[in-house]
Formats: structure tokens, C-alpha cells, sequence
């Protein structure tokens, strides 16, 4: 079944989509290149190693940098390319079933879950900022709250008609509610971190 909110091309929503996917292809393929750096030589000074707090070196060596047996940059090599593609399909035209509004949600709700998992890992265990890291959470928040509060409001997500109208009514504050997210991990960082003590 589909809603006429996504049987119309909307523009705006795959526009998003393929910046998003491309700002974070750029920073999986930065971490990716600075993972072969460190392959090639373990003692290799990273561009994006600036000081002992704001550094990809300590993220990328940890076992949290290789979750699933592999570096994590290679998760974004890949899982970034799905929002370029749906995005760049929107704007020809293309139109996509429920099953897979579904499936993409599936996508983008673990990418989010496992956003926050490296956001706990990186600010409470390993005590480091990675810039490129950094540019990853910055993406990944928002596609979540746009592509969740899209697919609550137009019914693609099971849910009762009160909380599709809040959806529809919360998605023209997703720049806030980015913008909260940005700061509680501000919050938390400084807290922990002391950034600014350390600048």
C-alpha cells in the first residue's frame, strides 16, 4: 500500500539522501585509506591523528574499530552507498513498496544503533574524538530521524494515527532534533573529555 507522501517524487528527501550518502562515503573512505596507512606501517602518522584526544589511530586500532572482524570503515563503504542509490532512483522517479521502505528502515535503525554503540565506545572507553568518526555520527543522526519520522508519518511503519501525526508534524524540526542529538554528545564528551580543557 502505498501513501500518496511516497507516491509523489520528493525532491527534497532524495536530495538529502544522496548528500548524506555521499558526505559519509567520503568519511569511510578517509578512515579506510588511514587503515591501510596503518596496515603499511603500524607507527605511521595519520593525517586525522591531531592530538591525543582528537585522533583516528586509537579508534581504529581497537577492537571496537573491527567489530565484526573487519574494519568498521569498510560497514560505511558500503551501507553509504544505499542511500546515494535510493536517493538518485527518487529523483528519476523511481518508486519503491512498503517492503522496502521497510528494509531501508531496517538499514538505517541499525546503522543508528550502532552510531551510538561507537559513540559510547569512543567517548567512555577509548577516550578519543575521531574527525572522520566524528563526520559519520554527524550524517547518520539525521538520515535516521528524516528517514523514521517520513516512514512514521506516511504509515510505512505500523503505528497509531496520533503518533503518525506527531511524525508529520516532528518531521519540520528534524534540524532541532539533530541539532539536541549534536549537543548531548557534545554534552557527553566535554563531561567526560573535558574538550575544551584540552583545546
Amino acid at each position: 500500500m502505498n501513501s500518496p507522501e511516497i507516491a509523489r517524487r520528493p525532491l527534497g528527501f532524495a536530495t538529502f539522501l544522496v548528500i548524506a550518502g555521499v558526505i559519509g562515503w567520503i568519511a569511510a573512505f578517509a578512515l579506510t585509506v588511514e587503515k591501510f596507512s596503518l596496515l603499511q606501517s603500524p607507527n605511521a602518522q595519520l593525517s586525522c591523528d591531531v592530538s591525543v584526544l582528537v585522533q583516528c589511530s586509537a579508534n581504529l586500532e581497537s577492537p571496537q574499530g573491527s567489530l565484526f572482524g573487519f574494519p568498521n570503515p569498510i560497514l560505511g563503504l558500503t551501507g553509504w552507498v544505499a542511500p546515494i542509490v535510493v536517493g538518485a532512483a527518487l529523483l528519476a522517479g523511481a518508486r519503491f513498496d512498503r517492503w522496502f521502505w521497510l528494509l531501508f528502515q531496517l538499514g538505517v535503525t541499525a546503522a543508528f544503533a550502532f552510531v551510538l554503540w561507537l559513540i559510547t565506545q569512543s567517548i567512555f572507553v577509548l577516550g578519543t574524538l575521531c574527525p572522520w568518526c566524528l563526520v559519520t555520527w554527524a550524517v547518520t543522526i539525521p538520515v535516521f530521524w528524516v528517514v523514521t519520522l517520513r516512514n512514521l508519518a506516511a504509515g510505512i511503519l505500523p503505528a497509531p494515527v496520533g503518533v503518525r501525526r506527531i511524525a508529520g508534524v516532528l518531521s519540520g524540526w528534524v534540524v532541532v532534533i539533530t541539532l539536541a542529538c549534536y549537543v548531548i554528545v557534545a554534552v557527553l564528551a566535554q563531561v567526560r573529555l573535558d574538550v575544551l580543557g584540552t583545546l
